[in-house]
């Protein structure tokens, strides 16, 4: 059954109550971590912005987010961000673009670019990508699709579509997060817009819960496993997409460790190769199922295995060569 915004959100509070963290192994930056560019960051202030989404959000994430916080967040850690909208309600969209894209041009700041929100569909989505180009600072445009009011097939619709064109044409990317059920129309508008590069967010929003029946409890997985596989090797075969990896820990339940998010991690890196996946921290949402670093850590352990090089690549070589980030 596919999950809503609302339901995810519902489900994971549960689990973040009952789950205090302990990290699960122990590389800390002194030791080596690597430099990494945070392709999915999230700030908020909720006196300038609004997100109606957070009306059914978890009591943890009803309070603004600003840099300062994701930088005690990041303590530690060598690390640069491209800021990802946050959904905020239609008629804030410049005022969101004109906060993040002026934050970017700060020299100290952790912000190196942005993806910023938009609707494709829409009579003024040529005007608004015209108008935000200014900057220098926008890589890409977000519409969320798992919202409850956003119906299954809406990416697919002739203005959207056009929409989509757009910013292929204009050198900018399109973020796919959408219900793991309906991937298959994020396959079809990458196969209909073949000059716009997309990222498919958090490994096609994967559900940890559905590959581990113990973990579960009385929370019900949110997709069928094969068939988000099935779904994710069709992706891979598309070369203008490219795979980030977040947003799993979120929907960890109290208890996962490193193992637990493997199989998702695993299969998306080997489908898509070292070349074409980035890394992506999900703060402050990751705080569902972890903190910042403890995220950085199961990841750390996940891909111990694989080749420097790769894990060079994953870390914030391909961002920055897929966000075009010269000065990170």
């Amino acid at each position: 059954m596919p999950v809503s915004r609302r339901s995810f959100l519902a489900a994971t509070a549960g689990a973040l109550a009952a789950h205090a963290w302990t990290s699960p192994v122990t590389a800390h930056a002194e030791q080596g971590t690597p430099v990494i560019i945070d392709t999915h960051q999230h700030l908020w202030n909720l006196e300038r912005l609004q997100l109606p989404w957070l009306q059914d959000a978890p009591a943890v994430l009803k309070r603004s987010y600003d840099p300062e916080d994701y930088a005690e967040a990041t303590r530690g850690l060598d690390v640069r961000a491209v800021y990802m909208e946050v959904d905020v309600d239609t008629a804030d969209h410049d005022k969101e673009a004109e906060y993040v894209t002026g934050l970017c041009q700060s020299a100290d700041s952790l912000t190196r670019a942005a993806v910023i929100g938009g609707r494709p569909a829409s009579e003024q989505f040529a005007a608004y990508i015209q108008r935000q180009l200014a900057s220098g600072k926008v890589r890409g445009v977000r519409q969320v699709l798992h919202n409850p009011g956003t119906p299954a097939g809406v990416c697919l619709a002739e203005a959207f579509v056009r929409g989509v064109r757009l910013l292929g044409d204009n050198g900018l990317m399109f973020d796919l997060c959408m219900r793991p059920g309906e991937l298959r129309d994020g396959i079809r508008l990458s196969e209909l817009c073949p000059d716009t590069r997309f990222v498919l967010d958090h490994c096609g929003n994967a559900d940890v819960k559905a590959f581990h029946p113990s973990l579960r409890g009385e929370q019900n997985a949110s997709h069928d496993v094969e068939a988000w596989k099935r779904d994710i090797a069709a992706f891979s075969q598309r070369p203008n997409v490219v795979c980030k990896i977040s947003g799993i820990v979120a929907s960890a339940p109290a208890g996962w460790k490193p193992e637990h998010l493997a199989p998702i991690v695993d299969h998306c890196l080997d489908a898509f190769g070292p070349d074409r996946v980035v890394f992506g921290g999900d703060w402050p949402v990751c705080l569902l199922g972890s903190p910042y670093r403890g995220w950085v850590e199961a990841l750390t352990a996940i891909i111990a295995s694989r080749p420097d090089a790769d894990r060079q690549k994953l870390w914030s070589g391909n961002a920055r060569r897929i966000y075009q980030l010269a000065d990170a």
